[in-house]
């Protein structure tokens, strides 16, 4: 223990001397008393966290469940074959979120557990819901598509939860389809446009030509993609459809044929960079190098906007990098960060307002006052007015971080996290 020294101020000396020869007996006591407070004030603290860990010890932690909830699927790898695309994918950024929810619960006296519910392959997502609803589950982390998700949504055993979308980017549901009790840790596909498209108007790449495939996804990346060019004030000169076959690239000459459609898709066109829309990625890696024009390319090919990548190591997003590759031998996508997030924010709402009841928490995760930690840079919250999680996002390729978006300049009122996506004077979320 410290020992407190008390000294008599020079005013006090001269007071005992020159008119009051008796302070000095007075100020001795006065000394004596401080002592005596202190050292209570010590014992009391003492005394009181002892008898804390007793009851935590005696009472046990207090379990905060969490569910995930996801669909086995047959997921083939786009040619060349050079990276198989990974069983649990977005389980894993689950896991992982778990357990640094119990680094931080081992203070709080807080304990989270992850359930999983995974539907078969051609099953009915709506019985692991039932099952999660057996469970007593009111936090679901999902990573289905959005029509699954809203079918979920609807029925009944879905009213107590809070559900976090971490695999659907669909604009819809933040917009004439959202709901709620739908949480957004997924950027949604406004955001990621706007994140490349505000990159473009910084370099002065603002003619975009526009290659778009022939999946429901890919239509809709290529309509968020229009909506930033006309935000943003670069042009569309051209919105084209990719309709080549390129199954003929596994033949000896089938490479010859790429290059030649490649060639002529581009062939007299006057643009600064190229725009794929290949969600499905039937198409988008055969565009580099054989363009007619030395071009660079972007969107979901070439220079991608993603809520993770692997080269992105600042902001202390290497530690987060290096616990999930222990944890899972493999590098963390965005969907897996997106599941990461949405169990993160449940053990940041628990630890801030030292609470287990899923009221308090998602009342406290929808206000102002939350804020998550995401390694990128700036504090992520969720959106009053359509539950999306703003943060930023990434703009890179395979092998390198090449920025960060929102770009330097575009300013914002409130929050410059909000430059990306639908902000609340444009929503049309109501919600149900």
């Amino acid at each position: 223990m410290r020992v407190i020294k008390w000294r008599l101020s020079p005013a006090l000396v001269y007071a005992r001397r020159r008119f009051y020869p008796r302070a000095e007996t007075r100020v001795r006591t006065v000394a004596v008393l401080g002592r005596a407070i202190v050292t209570s004030l010590i014992v009391g603290v003492l005394l009181t966290h002892a008898s804390g860990s007793a009851c935590a010890q005696e009472g046990g932690a207090h379990n905060i469940d969490v569910g995930y909830l996801s669909q086995a699927e047959k997921r083939e790898a786009p040619f060349p074959y050079l990276d198989a695309p990974p069983a649990d994918e977005g389980l894993a950024g689950a896991r992982l979120a778990i357990a640094d929810n119990n680094t931080t619960g081992k203070f709080t006296g807080q304990s989270f557990v992850l359930k999983e519910f995974i539907a078969p392959e051609g099953g009915d997502p709506a019985e692991a819901l039932h099952q999660a609803a057996a469970a007593g589950i009111r936090f679901l982390v999902t990573d289905l598509p959005a029509s699954k998700i809203l079918a979920l949504d609807a029925s009944p055993e879905a009213a107590g939860m809070t559900i976090f979308n971490a695999g659907a980017p669909d604009d819809a549901l933040r917009a004439g389809e959202c709901r709620a009790n739908l949480l957004h840790t997924i950027p949604s596909r406004a955001m990621l446009a706007d994140a490349l498209v505000q990159y473009l108007v910084t370099k002065r790449w603002t003619n975009i030509l526009l290659a778009v495939g022939t999946t429901e996804g890919d239509r809709l990346y290529a309509d968020a993609i229009e909506r930033s060019a006309h935000k943003f004030q670069a042009h569309i000169i051209e919105r084209k459809p990719w309709t080549f076959e390129a199954g003929a690239r596994r033949t000896d000459t089938g490479h010859f044929a790429i290059e030649a459609e490649v060639a002529r898709f581009t062939q007299g066109i006057d643009y600064d960079v190229l725009v794929v829309a290949d969600e499905g990625d039937e198409f988008g890696d055969y565009l580099p190098y054989h363009t007619f024009e030395p071009r660079p390319i972007a969107g979901t090919s070439g220079l991608v906007p993603t809520a993770w990548a692997r080269p992105f190591q600042q902001w202390g997003a290497t530690q987060l990098q290096n616990r999930f590759l222990k944890l899972a031998n493999r590098w963390m996508t965005a969907r897996d960060f997106a599941a990461w997030a949405a169990v993160r924010a449940v053990g940041e709402a628990a630890t801030r307002t030292n609470s287990t009841d899923p009221d308090v928490m998602v009342k406290f995760m929808r206000s102002d006052k939350f804020d998550l930690a995401v390694y990128k840079g700036a504090k992520s919250s969720f959106r009053s007015w359509d539950g999306q999680l703003r943060q930023p996002v990434l703009l890179a390729d395979e092998r390198d971080l090449v920025s960060v978006s929102p770009q330097p300049g575009f300013l914002h009122q409130f929050n410059e996290l909000d430059t990306l996506g639908i902000d609340q004077p444009e929503t049309k979320c109501r919600f149900k």
